[in-house]
């Protein structure tokens, strides 16, 4: 008998690798993560059409440019501020401040930088402007149960979150 592919309307899990094409190791899940093929997954859509056919086991490099995963980096999201107006626990490289703008839209910024007494803070998404690599192995595929396909997500799973 042979193995379940990827196809809509399959539960399908995975564990990943993510890559920038220099070769430097961006995130990586060794713990499977699960979504239904074919619906509201959330995953990149050129991603999902790439498992299309793989069985549990198989392995994937899926190439994913910005035009087709996190876009170009925009030079309007980021921002310099004086040291003295961000709050302490926002004044180091990484840290993850959210900011409210008029409309109530939330917007998470990362700080890049510090200098000249000013906190770089930028709110592209980190793979914005990157081609990545996504290396993808298929652990296990069955078909989804009908709640699932409504969720768009195995119930034994929370909905892929690819950083």
């Amino acid at each position: 008998m042979s193995k379940p592919q990827v196809a809509r309307n399959m539960a399908v899990y995975f564990t990943y690798v993510v890559t920038t094409d220099d070769g430097k190791t961006m995130e990586q899940s060794d713990i499977p993560i699960g979504y239904v093929h074919g619906g509201s997954s959330g995953l990149l859509p050129k991603l999902e059409r790439s498992l299309e056919g793989l069985s549990e086991g198989e392995s994937l490099d899926v190439e994913i440019f910005p035009e087709d995963g996190f876009g170009e980096s925009k030079p309007e999201l980021i921002y310099r501020e004086k040291i003295d107006n961000v709050p302490k626990e926002f004044r180091k490289v990484g840290a993850e401040p959210k900011f409210k703008n008029e409309d109530g839209e939330v917007r998470s910024f990362t700080v890049t930088g510090i200098e000249d007494g000013d906190v770089i803070m930028d709110g592209n998404h980190p793979y914005a402007g990157k081609v990545i690599i996504f290396c993808v192995t298929i652990t296990e595929v069955r078909d989804a149960e009908v709640e699932e396909i409504s969720n768009g997500r195995p119930k034994d799973t929370p909905a892929p979150v690819i950083h």
